[in-house]
């Protein structure tokens, strides 16, 4: 084989060989990405109840209350978002909750002495996400 010959043999050879390690490459770095999943949890707005007459020293037990246990959900896992709006309207504030069901949420909603009073009422809503998503 003539010189020449070789070498355009060997250059080719050589770029195929890189042009194949280079998609291996892209393949295996594709194959570690993780994948996208949603995972389900419960949206929950809270408004203003029916029942806001109480005087004022009642009002600031009910809100230690909800705040107790607003931190109660949180270290069992199933509230991971919790918090007012900062105006006066009639959505007061929202909660997350990851649990199974609707009716999990329910009952640990009316844990709270805010709703159990009336001061808060509450709207479920199934609401999804990026699984293992976190608010920072």
């Amino acid at each position: 084989m003539k010189p020449i010959l070789r070498f355009i043999f060997a250059t080719i050879l050589l770029l195929s060989l890189q042009h194949s390690f280079s998609q291996e490459k892209k393949t295996d770095v594709q194959k570690k990405e993780p994948a996208y999943e949603m995972k389900q949890y419960f949206f929950v707005m809270l408004s203003k109840g029916a029942n806001r007459t109480q005087d004022s020293v009642t009002a600031a037990k009910i809100q230690e209350g909800h705040m107790a246990n607003i931190q109660k959900l949180a270290d069992m896992g199933k509230l991971i978002v919790a918090g007012p709006f900062g105006d006066d309207g009639n959505w007061r504030g929202i909660f997350i909750f990851d649990c199974k069901t609707k009716e999990e949420v329910e009952s640990l909603i009316k844990t709270d002495p805010a709703v159990a009073s009336g001061r808060l009422a509450y709207e479920i809503h199934p609401w999804w996400t990026a699984k293992n998503a976190v608010f920072k």
